[in-house]
């Protein structure tokens, strides 16, 4: 279950200093480069109820990674609608569309 709060959505609140608001569809490019930034999203975690990732999994990320990975070159495809409005905070909206993958009907 993702999220900062791990009830599927991506939204934020006090505690979440990561800013978990980004909903993406993970690519390999981009679980390794978060795991080469100190991050692994692959390896499960099963005393965080963490499952580890896979490509194509979507998943609640953080702000700053995804705007990490943007600059890299490795940001995933972002689910608008599942996307937290507070990341236009943070992040061009642009480049989320730019990223957007088709809304789901």
């Amino acid at each position: 279950m993702t999220g900062f709060y791990r009830d599927g959505f991506c939204r934020t609140g006090p505690g979440d200093v990561g800013l978990h608001t980004v909903c993406a569809q993970m690519t390999e490019e981009f679980l390794e480069f978060s795991r080469r930034q100190g991050n692994d999203l692959i390896t499960p975690a099963p005393e965080w109820d963490f499952p580890g990732l896979k490509p194509g999994d979507r998943w609640c990320l953080c702000v700053r990674r995804w705007q990490e990975a943007l600059v890299a070159g490795v940001a995933p495809p972002v689910v608008l609608e599942a996307t937290h409005a507070s990341a236009a905070e943070f992040v061009e909206v642009d480049d989320l569309r730019a990223h957007a993958l088709p809304a789901e009907s």
